[in-house]
């Protein structure tokens, strides 16, 4: 075996972890947002089946880079923000996003023991996550320059981009609907302070 092959393997995995983080959170926007009208069971469970291989990704993608001898991580290194000594603030920003994807992947096992609120805050990380996460890919990863690399981060940030501004202008839509729809309800109940 090519002694080459844990650092194509942590790559590879690296890529496929950041574009299934892309599924997930362009798949959980969807679902937030009622986009597809038929909020079917399996739509849920599409999304938690896309967050679970993201995380099982992104779990070969640190065990491989253990295993490599290119660069020689440690596991303080893959683990604890600047502890790495190559490129030490584009791995840092991958560590961060690692620990926000457990964050989210733990509370979402846990979302009927925990407060709504507390859950949906935890959750809105998955977007800074996803920006963590392609800002690591561009400044870490060795493939950045090539063009297929600099295709795919395109079309998948104007994915995310244009998934994102949906979620933004249709929650505003249905929050001035409410507004006006209880302004027409108090306009038009009777006046009782005579």
């Amino acid at each position: 075996m090519s002694p080459e092959i844990w650092w194509y393997v942590s790559r590879a995995s690296g890529i496929v972890a950041w574009l299934l983080l892309t599924a997930t959170v362009i798949w959980g926007i969807v679902l937030a947002d009622g986009l597809l009208k038929r909020r079917a069971v399996w739509l849920l469970d599409m999304h938690r089946w896309l967050g679970g291989l993201t995380v099982a990704f992104l779990g070969v993608h640190l065990v491989s880079l253990l295993a490599d001898s290119y660069v020689q991580f440690g596991p303080l290194d893959i683990l604890v923000p600047f502890a790495s000594q190559w490129r030490p603030a584009a791995v840092a920003l991958g560590i961060i996003a690692f620990w926000l994807v457990i964050a989210v992947a733990l509370t979402s096992v846990a979302v009927k023991r925990l407060p709504r609120r507390w859950w949906r805050g935890v959750h809105l990380a998955s977007y800074a996550t996803f920006w963590l996460t392609t800002i690591h890919g561009a400044l870490a990863g060795t493939d950045a320059s090539r063009p297929l690399y600099v295709t795919t981060a395109s079309v998948v940030l104007m994915a995310v981009v244009i998934a994102v501004s949906q979620r933004i202008l249709t929650t505003h839509l249905r929050r001035r609907r409410r507004r006006a729809r209880a302004e027409r309800v108090w306009s038009s109940a009777p006046d009782t302070s005579v």
